[in-house]
């Protein structure tokens, strides 16, 4: 497996739990620190913690230090590898179609 394929699998792995998706989700806007993605969470901080780790080796996370402070916001790099895997079905998806659009007409002519 090529190291894309890897990391690739590794993002998939970390958004398949809901809790992480919804982590992800209150970085989507915003930098936050684990307190405040934990705030109003049902888990508690270092579970918060637990699951930004596999989010950040999963290179969808990335985090600085700000004095005593640690945070999180989306690795923008981590998407677009995701993005480009998904438009290359959404690109077959199209081609496809546009074959056997053509196909059609084709037939049509024919008639």
């Amino acid at each position: 497996m090529s190291r894309t394929a890897a990391t690739r699998e590794k993002a998939l792995d970390a958004f398949g739990d809901p809790t992480r998706r919804r982590i992800f989700e209150r970085l989507r806007h915003r930098t936050r620190s684990v307190r405040e993605i934990a705030d109003g969470m049902d888990v508690s901080r270092p579970a918060v913690s637990q699951h930004l780790k596999v989010l950040q080796q999963a290179g969808l996370v990335v985090v600085c230090s700000q004095g005593t402070r640690r945070l999180y916001s989306i690795e923008p790099r981590g998407i677009a590898a995701l993005r480009g895997w998904l438009d290359g079905f959404w690109d077959e998806a199209l081609t496809a179609f546009k074959e056997a659009a053509e196909r059609e007409a084709s037939r049509e002519r024919k008639r």
